[in-house]
């Protein structure tokens, strides 16, 4: 089962609440927030090996390009443009689709890597991570995202998503098989929750709520639960030393003030998602 964790907004504790639950169930890790992976930050892996994600982009070769403008007309990201006596690429919008040497009959188009970020794999003591890295300055996170998920095993997973609801969480959640949301006590926390779950809704498959930060009282978030009968899978509450702890880089799940917090919430992801 791959678990999606995903949130509305980002800074709610999505990557505090998917590491401790991997620790907690000593289950792989996998860092999809690939703009801001900061989950090794906690696990602290040991790296075992990394990779290059590449891009092909296209070279227009002057000697036979006619410049007849096709590769222009077909580029849907505006990628290639037409200036003077020569065809013009704008290499980081370029979507490696490869429209551009389909049609041109000139045959001028080849292609080249171009890197855009990285892959890295590594272990703690109980669990295997991997993250996406993004180069700096690069937009689209989407290939580093499907190239990252593409070849999980098929056992268990945490897939730790980007914030908010745009394509790269699109993408992530496209290889999920239940989704858990993680929000605040707040009127923004609970309304990108709302965005969050109609996304989840759209893939048909399980979810459910994890308030962080809780201020442990009836608050909105729980009244919202209750009405709308969305499963509330635990809530994390908001305390100095939570905050302390996690200002040191340390896990939640390895004091014993919060230990069983964790568990109760792993045992009813279990009921929720009818996992075994």
């Amino acid at each position: 089962m791959k678990i999606a964790v995903l949130s509305g907004k980002g800074g709610t504790g999505k990557t505090t609440v998917s590491t401790n639950l991997a620790l907690t169930l000593n289950i792989p890790y996998i860092d999809c927030d690939v703009e801001e992976p900061n989950g090794f930050i906690f696990l602290n892996p040991v790296l075992e090996n990394e990779e290059e994600v590449f891009l092909q982009v296209p070279e227009i070769h002057k000697e036979t390009c006619t410049l007849c403008g096709a590769c222009v007309k077909a580029c849907q990201f505006h990628a290639l443009a037409k200036a003077g006596k020569e065809i013009v690429l704008f290499e980081k919008l370029c979507h490696d689709c490869g429209a551009c040497k389909l049609v041109c009959e000139a045959d001028a188009v080849t292609f080249r890597k171009r890197a855009i970020g990285k892959i890295q794999r590594g272990r703690t003591e109980k669990i295997q991570c991997e993250r996406g890295i993004l180069n700096i300055g690069e937009p689209m996170a989407v290939p580093i995202i499907k190239k990252l998920l593409a070849s999980l095993p098929e056992e268990t997973q945490f897939i730790d998503c980007p914030p908010g609801t745009s394509c790269n969480v699109v993408n992530s959640l496209r290889f999920a098989d239940a989704a858990i949301l993680v929000t605040e006590p707040s009127e923004f926390g609970l309304h990108d929750m709302k965005m969050a779950i109609e996304l989840v809704k759209k893939y048909s498959i399980p979810y459910g709520v994890i308030i962080n930060k809780d201020d442990q009282t009836e608050n909105m978030v729980k009244k919202y639960c209750k009405e709308s009968q969305t499963p509330l899978l635990g809530a994390v509450p908001y305390s100095r030393e939570a905050a302390i702890i996690y200002s040191k880089g340390g896990m939640l799940c390895q004091e014993s003030s919060y230990k069983k917090i964790f568990e109760e919430i792993a045992e009813k992801m279990k009921e929720v998602f009818r996992w075994n």
